[in-house]
């Protein structure tokens, strides 16, 4: 740790990832940031650190303000000392953590207690607020972070809109407010949110965060289409025969049960995770590089989905839930023996099912997405399977089942993408094998891109919503998620398929995609 003070000698600081002179960097606003759960698990593993490796690279003002609220009684010496604790619980002395960094940091943190729906701490809020602005020269710009579960969101917005912490959009210094997923559990309570959100603040004010979207090889999905003259002739129902999009997950619901028993996999995943990736997808290219034009062409991939009749949901969806197994070589209980978890539950932790998008582009093409939990490992790939060739010219040398092209975009945990393409073995015979060329971040420019979180908390600050969703994009999404629900419910909801942990899905989910000829590419 390095001492308090002008003397203290400063880390030598990583290269920052957020290049200068970038077209898209600005310079950083001083604000004050408020994190209602600031004594939450979001905060202390998430929030802070990235919050903190901002202010390391210089990409927080040095005059910024962080200020926690929560429900707890402590000092802000007791509140800094509690993320300083979980901070080195959650990243070590490792290089890189900016763990030496945190003396300084820690002057600009405070902390507020209350209830969130009680009108007297939003009074304390806003004098509190006043005071740091005063103390640190802040010109009254404001960034409300709603780390919070669902439930508080409706209270803490209300009081909000009281007198003197919102300024509405071009009534002076900017205030915005960051919301957490889940936006609703339906597509009325999203409708009902985004009234209550649009009553206090302007769209342009509203950032709904899902983290996959600061990910760099998300924003690189663009990049790779739209900057290379090679993919983008490629990307279209001319190339290819279909898309799966995976986000796979080796743990359980590690203490999420209750609201894990409500949602699902299909509210918890399929609702923001994985309808934002099948739109980056899917998207058309913008007419401009900017927030608004990338949103515009998402919601037309989304409105281009074809409705999911009961039938539909019937046929082309799969949901089950794991049973006792093993994840690496450790035995794992059955998802009804989670504690907290309904000994007869019947709540999905998988979910597999096809889409598909009528437009020019990607007519004939499935989209094919699965998610659940307890699966082999944690994976999240969006893969383009392309055509075989039009004439089978290899077979009158014996040559049989040439695997397909696949462009593979890894999310997570290495992020990077590698393309599959059939290659002669060595020898005397033919024999065509699959090779792979790949990327990873890691290895190509020498350091791991930066946490999502990072990404996502500098873009709000700099008012640049592109990789935030927008109220159309949200309650389409919750459009898909609905029909199913309701064609579960008017043909009966389909039986419960199982899968013992460690497995990558039911044998049903097999079937699904099989019945079409095509199979799950392994991850």
């Amino acid at each position: 740790m390095t001492a308090r003070g002008a003397d203290a000698a400063a880390p030598a600081l990583e290269p920052n990832p957020f290049r200068e002179g970038s077209v898209t960097l600005d310079t950083p606003e001083p604000c004050s940031i408020v994190v209602f759960g600031g004594t939450g698990d979001l905060t202390r593993r998430k929030l802070i650190p990235a919050l903190l490796r901002l202010a390391a690279l210089k990409c927080l003002h040095p005059r910024s303000a962080i200020l926690g609220v929560a429900r707890r009684e402590m000092t802000d010496d007791a509140f800094r000392e509690e993320l300083r604790s979980a901070m080195l619980d959650h990243a070590g002395e490792a290089p890189g953590s900016h763990v030496a960094e945190w003396e300084r940091f820690a002057d600009r943190i405070h902390y507020l207690s209350g209830s969130f729906d009680d009108p007297a701490l939003y009074d304390a809020l806003r004098a509190k607020l006043e005071g740091i602005e005063r103390q640190r020269g802040l010109p009254g710009t404001r960034l409300y972070y709603l780390a919070v579960p669902p439930a508080s969101f409706g209270p803490i917005l209300r009081q909000l809109g009281g007198p003197g912490l919102v300024r509405r959009h071009g009534e002076g210094p900017w205030t915005r407010v960051v919301i957490e997923k889940p936006f609703g559990h339906d597509l009325e309570s999203a409708r009902e949110l985004n009234r209550l959100v649009l009553s206090v603040f302007d769209e342009r004010q509203v950032f709904r965060i899902d983290h996959y979207l600061g990910k760099e090889s998300v924003q690189n999905i663009l990049v790779l289409r739209l900057a290379n003259g090679i993919f983008e002739p490629l990307w279209s129902n001319r190339h290819v025969d279909h898309v799966q999009i995976t986000v796979a997950e080796s743990l359980g619901v590690e203490g999420r049960a209750a609201y894990y028993e409500r949602a699902g996999v299909s509210r918890d995943i399929l609702q923001n995770h994985l309808m934002q990736l099948l739109a980056l997808t899917a998207m058309e290219p913008p007419a401009r590089f900017d927030a608004e034009s990338i949103r515009d062409e998402k919601v037309k991939a989304l409105r281009a989905l074809a409705p999911l009749s009961p039938e539909d949901a019937s046929a082309r969806t799969v949901r089950a839930q794991y049973e006792s197994g093993a994840i690496a070589g450790s035995p794992v209980p059955a998802y009804r023996e989670e504690p907290g978890v309904d000994r007869a539950s019947e709540t999905e932790t998988y979910l597999a099912l096809r889409l598909d998008l009528e437009n020019w582009r990607w007519a004939g093409v499935p989209f094919y997405l699965r998610s659940g939990k307890r699966l082999p490992k944690r994976a999240t790939e969006i893969d383009l399977v392309f055509r075989h060739p039009p004439y089978a010219l290899f077979r009158s040398a014996g040559i049989q089942g040439i695997e397909p092209n696949v462009l593979r975009l890894r999310i997570q945990p290495d992020e990077g993408c590698s393309f599959t393409f059939g290659s002669k073995s060595p020898g005397q015979a033919l024999h065509i094998d699959p090779v792979r060329m790949d990327f990873y971040y890691l290895t190509s420019f020498g350091a791991d891109p930066p946490e999502a979180y990072e990404r996502l908390l500098l873009d709000v600050n700099r008012g640049d919503a592109t990789l935030f969703a927008r109220r159309d994009e949200v309650e389409l999404a919750w459009e898909v998620v609905d029909s199913i629900a309701k064609g579960w419910e008017t043909r009966g909801e389909p039986p419960l398929a199982r899968y013992p942990a460690g497995r990558w899905g039911p044998r049903e989910a097999d079937a699904l995609i099989q019945r079409d000829g095509r199979k799950w590419l392994r991850l």
